[in-house]
């Protein structure tokens, strides 16, 4: 079943971030990731606001934690770390 990839992101050095999300695009569509929202309008009604919200659509879980775990990801990851504060999760799509 296909899964969303599901982040918050407060960004804290935008130069840095920039660098994240240049490789980590690349990386997601390698994994069949498609960004299905980024950095759109929202409305938060509970929880700690993050300012950016990014909604991915992978062919199923396994996929989506394969690209996390890849070698591409994780360098796009080495250039978030110190750069955001985020909460990632993944979710079964059950349609």
């Amino acid at each position: 079943m296909a899964a969303l990839w599901i982040a918050h992101v407060t960004v804290t050095d935008t130069e840095a971030y920039a660098k994240y999300a240049e490789l980590a695009g690349p990386a997601i569509a390698k994994h069949g990731g498609a960004f299905i929202a980024r950095a759109a309008r929202y409305v938060q009604l509970e929880g700690k606001e993050r300012p950016r919200n990014v909604v991915a659509r992978f062919p199923s879980v396994d996929a989506a934690v394969e690209c996390y775990e890849s070698p591409e990801y994780q360098q796009a990851l080495d250039h978030a770390r110190g750069a955001s504060e985020r909460e990632l999760v993944v979710v079964e799509i059950t349609e």
